[in-house]
């Protein structure tokens, strides 16, 4: 066994963060051979929530775990956090626009950044969950000024995720077939999912499913995949977040699949003609702990638009926060 590593969670009690505490306390995430102390970060209301969880942890007597902490204060959560999971954000209300959700989750993403900036390892690795969570992701970033900021992230993998799945049962060939697909852009119904690199079998996948199968049929599935869940459920996908949130802090620490990429929303760097200042979704491969966006790929008119307009969405919610950020 390796030395115990520090993951925060925050909104712990929460469905999503239920689901993941577990599967983290398993060695899912990190490795099977990696002990990890788990910082469950609440509200105060959820106190005796969160507690329940705890208990369950200590129930399933995992080997890989090694000290589990509850806590509403941030401060605490984050001391020495090495992997920090931020999930617990505040849902759209009745009648609440969306730039009212933005602030008040700003407000959030803020505080927690700066509690990061003071307590967390400097080689923190951060996955923003909680939407809108590029911004999110943006909020935490610019006010953790002396952790880097390439160290922040946000999920797209489970809108990759649902891509591959869609690709999979179109083609009717096994998961392990379908690869290179991509999300461009913001976890919102504006991303882009991208199937002009994608391969099944080994073959173009526009060649395999047919161009207006994509545009008419798989596009809209992905981009309004959430929504489709919470028509269905009554609420918001769980499970599913939750296991794409180990997926992609599992590859992002232990690697890519040689031959594969992922979609991880990033810091901006020009790459594609994107814009500093904003956190898109982007293909990444990872090795040795670092992702690297995938240099080089052809981009044709119909994609730049809509990677374009994703991206005026994205500078549209950072210019509504632009007091916090």
């Amino acid at each position: 066994m390796k030395k115990p590593v520090t993951v925060t969670i925050t909104g712990a009690a929460g469905n999503i963060g239920y689901a993941l505490a577990f599967r983290i306390a398993s060695g899912q995430m990190l490795g099977y051979d990696q002990p990890v102390n788990l910082n469950l970060l609440e509200i105060p209301a959820a106190a005796n929530a969160v507690q329940g969880v705890v208990m369950e942890l200590a129930d399933c007597a995992f080997s890989t775990l090694n000290a589990v902490t509850a806590t509403h204060d941030a401060q605490l959560a984050f001391k020495d956090c090495e992997f920090a999971m931020l999930v617990g954000a505040r849902p759209r209300g009745p009648g609440m626009e969306r730039k009212d959700l933005l602030l008040e989750n700003a407000k959030i993403f803020s505080a927690q950044g700066k509690a990061l900036d003071v307590h967390a390892s400097r080689e923190v690795r951060v996955l923003v969950v909680g939407n809108p969570a590029n911004t999110n992701a943006l909020i935490a970033q610019r006010n953790a000024p002396s952790i880097s900021p390439a160290q922040f992230t946000a999920m797209t993998r489970l809108d990759h995720n649902r891509g591959r799945a869609q690709l999979r049962e179109k083609a009717q060939v096994g998961l392990a077939e379908v690869k290179r697909m991509i999300i461009w852009g913001n976890h919102s119904s504006t991303q882009y999912p991208d199937l002009h690199h994608a391969t099944v079998a080994g073959k173009p996948a526009l060649t395999v499913v047919g161009e207006p199968w994509f545009r008419d049929s798989f596009i809209p599935t992905v981009q309004q995949r959430g929504a489709a869940v919470i028509k269905a459920r009554g609420s918001s996908s769980a499970a599913s977040a939750a296991s794409a949130a180990i997926d992609h802090m599992h590859d992002w620490v232990l690697g890519t699949p040689p031959g594969d990429w992922v979609s991880m929303a990033v810091p901006a760097d020009g790459s594609y003609d994107i814009p500093e200042g904003v956190i898109y979704s982007y293909p990444v491969t990872c090795a040795g702990g670092r992702y690297r966006i995938v240099p080089g790929l052809s981009i044709s008119e119909f994609s730049r638009e809509r990677m374009s307009a994703t991206h005026r969405e994205l500078t549209e919610e950072r210019d509504g926060v632009k007091d916090l950020i």
